[in-house]
């Protein structure tokens, strides 16, 4: 993003009135994790005031965190996982994601760009766990918001964004990039690049998300920092990509997919399973956004079709070779050795995910035909040590193993992988000897589920994959069940929350109430005293609201209400909070403010209020303010003290009426605050 006139019509753009911006608990979220040396309690105790995010964070966390560390069940725990600035990108995807969908824009299908950006999140967290270099913390957002620009250039120029849509629609369109850039001044790439550098996500990460903007890219990604990070992103967003395309499609799209897995090394049955989970976690968070994910795509019941029957894609991701030519995503099967006729093909609603450990001779040879003849995702393993490390990666539905494997026995491998949480659910069936009663002891005792003897006849090895698939369906429903639980909680909070807000919230004005003002004063307050910054509180009193509901009635008297706190508002800082008290009255919560400062911002406040008319007419009416201002000082032990100390300033400036009054010393110039 070197060019400097690009540079600066994303700045115009950036201070453009209707730019998508995060609203409510989300952006006093995101300001709180602004401020310099915000702690990790602090933020946590902050997402409390949103439990949807929290849920979220906490969920996104717990996609980061490996094994070893345990399941993250607390959102400060979820906080020392993500770090502050992730938390504070996340909440920024999450407010958009409900918030803005660009629903003026012709051609743009807000709800479909939600849902494939959710698909590229879950998919590029799954990926970047191979690069150890690069934030999993971060890779959730990035891939939320890796094509937000398109979000911002519909909701601005839904008329100009809208044309170019329909032209590349068309296929009239040989650099989307360029015609963006012709018709408003600025690529979607480039634009979302620079948001999220504005949230201080990794530069890597920004310059990988500008990469994506067609067929411009190509050349861009030449020059990149990280050419494999822009690989991993291109490989998640064609990831979202299937995930939202029709069902017709989906074979049509897998040479490329397979394309980009070959360049960063990943084999067919590696990007199967991956993108198997990537499905199910996507249609998961789907429920939990209470966003329409579609139908979820069988990756692994797609076959792969000879390039020469697809066309090419049109933006290939960079350094990626031609996908080869193949005709199924499965293992290769050798000459099978004259066995019993292998078990009739299963439905495919009753494929199970197997994986096979043991050495070719012994047990691989023999099954592999089997396996495969009866229509099940096969993978395989040389030793008990690779098979326990791809169990716990791919955690495929069924076990096979023997109970001779080299490296690690069979016994070994399930007593092992029983150990981790992923490991549980797994049915393992052991391999051993006919005669061996102590080995089949001890493979229960490890926590196998089945023991077959060796050669097992294709009737019994099929009568234990069906045991394998009751209890794979079973804990399927288990997790559904949970999924809608967690749904069910999720919404029961939000619903919560909205309550909890009416019931803090002035309906008149849409300001706070009393009581949001004493709780959030007391934590202003706390926050205050352990880091020594100032803190001013302001009493404003409506001078003449009796005289205009008596002259003019009360919606004349509603409107100056209403009127007065937005004027009030425009003349205060992000951070300060403005309460209604009730009646007339008004409370102003000032962090990080010395008495000089507050006097200046109600002097502000005062005259704005006074060039306010209230009714219209040939003679309009003013109404006008009384403000009293304090600050915490040594004459100030608690936070009521500093309260009631404003409300006495403010009784000294009704006496003068449309004034500013403290009963506090202002500091002078020369002489000690």
């Amino acid at each position: 993003m070197s060019n400097t006139p690009v540079t600066r019509r994303i700045d115009e753009i950036k201070g453009m009135n209707d730019f998508p911006m995060p609203k409510g608990p989300a952006l006093a979220l995101i300001r709180l994790t602004q401020r310099e040396f915000v702690s990790l309690a602090v933020v946590a105790h902050a997402i409390k005031a949103d439990p949807t995010f929290a849920v979220r964070a906490i969920r996104v966390a717990n996609g980061i965190a490996g094994a070893d560390h345990g399941p993250v069940v607390s959102l400060r725990d979820a906080v020392d996982v993500l770090g502050v600035p992730p938390v504070r990108s996340l909440a920024m995807g999450f407010s958009l994601l409900e918030s803005h969908r660009g629903e003026q824009c012709a051609g743009f299908d807000g709800k479909r760009f939600w849902a494939q950006s959710l698909a590229r999140a879950v998919a590029l967290q799954l990926l970047v766990a191979s690069r150890p270099d690069l934030s999993r913390a971060d890779a959730f957002s990035v891939g939320l918001l890796a094509r937000v620009g398109e979000l911002v250039l519909a909701t601005l120029f839904p008329q100009a964004f809208g044309a170019l849509l329909q032209r590349r629609a068309g296929k009239r369109d040989a650099n989307p990039a360029l015609a963006e850039q012709e018709a408003m001044g600025a690529g979607a790439a480039s634009l979302s690049a620079s948001i999220l550098l504005d949230y201080n996500l990794p530069e890597a990460y920004a310059e990988a998300a500008e990469s994506l903007g067609g067929s411009h890219a190509l050349e861009f990604a030449k020059d990149v920092a990280d050419p494999k990070l822009h690989q991993l992103l291109r490989l998640a967003d064609h990831i979202g990509d299937v995930c939202v395309a029709p069902e017709t499609n989906w074979r049509a799209m897998m040479p490329a997919l397979f394309a980009m897995g070959e360049s960063l090394s990943l084999d067919a049955t590696e990007l199967i399973a991956l993108c198997h989970r990537v499905a199910h976690e996507w249609r998961e968070w789907g429920a939990n956004l209470v966003l329409e994910t579609g139908p979820m795509p069988r990756f692994e019941q797609i076959e792969l079709t000879p390039l020469s029957a697809v066309a090419a894609p049109a933006s290939p991701a960079v350094g990626v070779a031609a996908p080869p030519v193949a005709t199924a995503i499965s293992a290769p099967v050798a000459p099978a050795p004259a066995v019993a006729k292998p078990a009739s093909p299963v439905p495919a609603s009753a494929a199970l995910h197997v994986l096979l450990v043991g050495d070719p001779a012994r047990v691989r040879l023999s099954l592999r035909a089997q396996l495969i003849a009866a229509g099940h995702r096969l993978v395989e393993a040389d030793n008990g040590r690779q098979g326990l490390a791809t169990a716990i990666e791919l955690q495929p539905q069924v076990v096979l193993v023997d109970a001779r494997a080299a490296e690690l026995d069979g016994i070994e491998l399930v007593r092992t992988l029983r150990q981790f949480k992923t490991g549980r659910g797994i049915y393992a069936l052991l391999l051993g000897d006919q005669a061996d009663e102590d080995q089949l002891v001890r493979a229960f005792e490890a926590g196998a589920d089945g023991y077959l003897a060796l050669p097992p006849s294709p009737r019994a090895l099929a009568a234990h994959l069906l045991a394998g698939l009751r209890v794979a369906s079973l804990q399927e429903e288990l997790r559904h069940d949970q999924e809608e639980l967690r749904r069910m909680s999720a919404e029961l909070s939000a619903s919560n929350q909205k309550l909890q807000e009416a019931g803090m919230t002035d309906m008149l004005t849409g300001c706070p109430n009393r009581r949001y003002a004493m709780d959030r004063l007391n934590q202003e307050w706390a926050m205050a005293v352990r880091t020594e910054r100032p803190l001013a509180c302001m009493v404003i009193d409506l001078d003449n609201l009796k005289q205009i509901n008596d002259g003019h009635g009360h919606d004349a008297g509603d409107r100056s209400l209403k009127l007065v706190a937005s004027a009030f508002k425009g003349e205060m800082r992000a951070q300060e909070v403005l309460a209604r008290s009730g009646g007339d009255e008004f409370i102003v919560i000032c962090p990080d403010t010395s008495l000089d400062a507050a006097l200046a911002c109600a002097e502000r406040m005062r005259a704005a209020a006074a060039a306010q008319p209230i009714v219209g007419g040939a003679l309009p009416v003013h109404t006008s303010v009384s403000i009293g201002v304090a600050v915490r000082d040594a004459s100030t032990p608690d936070p009521e003290t500093l309260l009631r100390l404003a409300d006495q300033s403010a009784y000294l400036a009704k006496r003068n009426r449309n004034s500013v009054a403290t009963m506090q010393t202002v500091a002078r110039p020369g002489r000690p605050a």
